[in-house]
């Protein structure tokens, strides 16, 4: 005759709780990059070069006539591209662009305006990033860690007075969550306007993520 047994499984001595804190820290930023550009065309290529060169040359001398450091000027690109138009469906050769790409590190961020103003005043025709960044943005995500964690506490204290259980509020694990506190972007459109861009540098959030487990 069959008999079925019955296994009494009792809870473990203690379980676990895992929960997700965050926290942000608002900063000011430190310093602006702006991303500054000659582009040139021409069907001889040598021309196009040269015509490119003697702006670039002109933009970065107005930069340093605002007192801004050369070593806060930096290449980050040059490149040389044919261009083509297509009639008819046939793709006709139109000449070559040049582009030259400089960086500028602005730490007096209410210069940035006059900056790309006088770029574009002595040649520059393209304005394709302006980064606001923090110097020491490691001391602010220290802080949104913190804040991160005390988060992580509060959430696993509410839970469990909530379903009436002891939680020990000693973590028995913390790991860091990935982190993706990137420049804030500000784009700009050209103008032949006389005044001065205007450019707003506002906060910069920074933000730390915790997964935090308690056993209770």
């Amino acid at each position: 005759m069959y008999s079925p047994q019955f296994r009494f499984q009792p809870y473990p001595d203690s379980r676990e709780m895992t929960v997700t804190g965050n926290g942000e820290i608002v900063a000011r930023p430190d310093y602006v990059q702006i991303q500054i550009e000659v582009r040139t065309e021409g069907k001889d290529v040598s021309l196009a070069q040269q015509e490119n060169a003697l702006i670039m040359n002109r933009v970065i001398g107005s930069l340093l006539a605002l007192n801004i450091p050369r070593e806060a000027i930096q290449t980050t690109a040059y490149t040389i591209s044919p261009n083509y138009d297509y009639i008819e469906g046939r793709q006709v050769f139109r000449g070559y662009e040049v582009q030259n790409a400089i960086t500028v590190k602005i730490t007096d961020i209410s210069q940035a305006g006059t900056v790309i103003d006088t770029a574009i005043q002595n040649g520059a025709n393209h304005v394709s990033a302006i980064q606001f960044k923090i110097e020491n943005s490691d001391a602010y995500y220290k802080q949104a860690l913190n804040l991160a964690l005390v988060n992580a506490i509060a959430k696993a204290k509410s839970m469990a007075e909530t379903m009436q259980i002891p939680l020990q509020l000693i973590p028995i694990e913390i790991v860091e969550e990935s982190h993706n506190n990137i420049p804030v972007p500000y784009k700009v459109q050209m103008s032949n306007q006389d005044f001065i861009t205007p450019i707003e540098q506002g906060t910069i959030p920074i933000n730390a993520s915790v997964r935090v487990k308690f056993r209770f």
